[in-house]
């Protein structure tokens, strides 16, 4: 079974990229399940309907987020209508929407996707290892579902570290999202759960994570309030990671970073 997630997307550069892309890497990869994260999809800050059915159609079969979840607040009553549309876990229980679902593959199988926030460096969120175990509990992997997929959307690489080797054997991927930045350690954990510290942004990465560059350095350097953030609008490149899993146990055969596009030296996994 092939899983492909791909990091947050960025504004419309993102968001156009990955429409473009997706599909042709779907078939490319023969990916059975796509997660994506979209929660700076709709100008840098959270994610509309339209953009969801866009992602979708592309070729995305579940939508994660993050912090800036409900950033489009016109918008938020789409999480409890979308049950492909998730928000962390650890999200307070009366915010709308889920943090976790059981989804079917393109092969037939059942995947389950979970998504949680982080507490070091981030907004104060609920402690996520409660709504892991709940999301968690009575499915075990290679019997219930065929595979297991976690999203961190967490600042520091400590925390994503952690939760990758506290689940290790027992899902099929834990994968960090929220810096924007592709890291260069995509592995195999030792009991077989696939993990990368973060996935990327898919963006322009003549930017500072994705934002116009002359704002946030002048900030930088002057600190000083400047104008509003926008996203870059070049040529996005497209991250992600792809994940080979053993149908019998969910357990990673292979994983491989996804880089197309735009400025980073592209990467593509060597079937």
């Amino acid at each position: 079974m092939r899983l492909g997630f791909f990091g947050d997307v960025m504004g419309r550069s993102g968001r156009l990229a990955l429409i473009k892309h997706l599909p042709n890497l779907r078939k490319k990869l023969a990916l059975d399940f796509v997660v994506v994260n979209g929660e700076n999809a709709a100008g840098g800050f959270g994610i509309t309907p339209r953009i969801c059915e866009d992602l979708f159609d592309a070729g995305a079969d579940v939508l994660t987020t993050g912090n800036h979840a409900f950033d489009q607040r016109d918008d938020v009553q789409h999480f409890d209508q979308e049950m492909r549309l998730l928000r962390p876990a650890n999200f307070p229980l009366s915010n709308p929407g889920r943090g976790s679902g059981l989804y079917p593959a393109a092969n037939g199988a059942d995947v389950l996707v979970v998504h949680l926030h982080g507490q070091r460096f981030m907004n104060p969120m609920d402690d996520p290892v409660p709504a892991l175990e709940q999301a968690l509990d009575g499915i075990k992997l290679g019997r219930e579902v065929a595979a297991i997929i976690v999203d961190m959307h967490a600042e520091a690489s400590s925390e994503k570290y952690s939760l990758a080797h506290y689940l290790d054997g027992q899902v099929s991927l834990v994968i960090g999202t929220h810096t924007h930045v592709p890291t260069a350690d995509a592995q195999i954990l030792p009991g077989g759960t696939a993990f990368q510290c973060d996935a990327g942004m898919c963006g322009d990465y003549d930017s500072v994570i994705g934002m116009e560059k002359s704002t946030p350095v002048h900030r930088f350097v002057h600190k000083m309030p400047g104008n509003r953030l926008h996203p870059a609008s070049g040529e996005a490149t497209i991250c992600g990671l792809f994940v080979e899993v053993d149908e019998r146990t969910g357990l990673a055969q292979q994983c491989h970073p996804i880089r197309v596009g735009g400025r980073l030296r592209p990467t593509l996994p060597p079937l």
